[in-house]
C-alpha cells in the first residue's frame, strides 16, 4: 500500500496496470466522505489495459491530514502525487467533489489533461432559498446524523438498505473536522463562469435521481462546455457504486471514440 507525504498529510494510493499500456494513465478521484474504493469496478477493468491511479484524499479512507478550505488545495495534493509518479499527461475522472478537483486541474493545467470525466459533479453548488436554509440547518444537527442524512439521500430509491448503512458507517469514520471543512469548501466552489475555458473533451455522467447535485445543475454547466458529451443513467448521486458496470461502459466508449 504505497503512501506519499504531502503538506502535512499522508496520501494512500494505488498505482496499477501496465506502464506501456493503451493511452495515457487514468486518474480516479473520489468524492466527499468517500474513499478510493468507490472506483473498484473501474480499477479492475481498466488496469488490465493501461496504467490506473487512484488515491484517498487527505483525511479520507486510509489517508491522514486535516481538512482544507479550498478545493484548489485538494487539487494540489492530486498534482503532487502525479508529479511524484512522474505522470505528466493523463485522463482524470472525478466523482462529485472529485469532479470539482478535476475541473480545477483542467483550468490550471490544461496541457496535462487529455480528457476529463465528471461523474455527478457540477461547476457551482446552487440552491433555492428553501434548500439553502435546509442545508444550513443540517449542519447544526449531531455529526453522525448529518452524515447519515446526506449519505441516505445520495442513493436512488430502492437501493439495498444494508449497503447504504455500510456507506454511512464508512463516511462517519471520516473525521468531523475534515467533513465539515470540506463541506464549506464545496459550497464555496464556483468555476461555472469559466467552464467555456475548459477545452478538453469532457464526458459528464449523471444520475437521473441525484438530489444532492441535481441533474438540472449539471446540464446548465454542460451548455457552457465547448466539447462535452452527456450521459444520464438511472441512478442517484452515488453512481460509481449504484451502477458500476454502466459507468465503466460509458468510460470505455468515451476513451475509445471509434468503438
Amino acid at each position: 500500500m504505497p503512501q506519499l507525504e504531502v503538506d502535512g498529510a499522508t496520501l494512500t494510493y494505488d498505482d496499477e496496470g501496465p506502464r506501456d499500456g493503451e493511452g495515457v494513465p487514468l486518474v480516479f478521484v473520489h468524492g466527499w466522505t468517500a474513499d478510493r474504493h468507490r472506483w473498484d469496478h473501474q480499477m479492475t477493468h481498466f488496469a488490465e489495459q493501461r496504467r490506473v491511479v487512484r488515491l484517498d484524499l487527505r483525511g479520507h479512507g486510509e489517508s491522514t491530514g486535516a481538512g482544507v478550505r479550498r478545493v484548489d488545495d485538494l487539487a494540489q495534493d492530486v498534482l503532487a502525487l502525479l508529479d511524484h509518479l512522474k505522470i505528466e499527461r493523463f485522463v482524470i475522472v472525478g466523482h462529485s467533489m472529485g469532479g470539482m478537483i478535476a475541473q480545477t486541474i483542467a483550468l490550471a493545467h490544461p496541457e496535462r489533461v487529455e480528457r476529463m470525466v465528471l461523474v455527478n459533479s457540477i461547476g457551482k453548488m446552487a440552491y433555492n432559498r428553501g434548500r439553502a436554509l435546509l442545508m444550513a440547518a443540517s449542519t447544526l444537527v449531531p455529526f453522525k446524523l448529518f452524515v447519515a442524512t446526506n449519505i441516505q439521500r445520495a442513493f436512488a430509491p430502492g437501493h439495498p438498505r444494508e449497503e447504504i448503512r455500510e456507506y454511512i458507517r464508512a463516511s462517519a469514520d471520516t473525521p468531523r473536522e475534515v467533513v465539515m471543512t470540506l463541506y464549506g469548501a464545496m459550497r464555496a466552489f464556483d468555476v461555472l463562469d469559466r467552464a467555456s475555458e475548459i477545452q478538453v473533451p469532457t464526458l459528464m455522467v449523471h444520475g437521473y435521481h441525484d438530489i444532492q447535485l441535481p441533474l438540472a445543475q449539471m446540464l446548465r454547466m454542460a451548455k457552457a462546455y465547448p466539447d462535452a458529451v452527456v450521459r444520464v443513467l438511472d441512478a442517484g448521486h452515488e453512481l460509481p457504486v449504484e451502477k458500476p458496470a454502466e459507468l465503466t461502459t460509458a468510460l470505455d466508449r468515451f476513451l475509445t471514440p471509434h468503438a
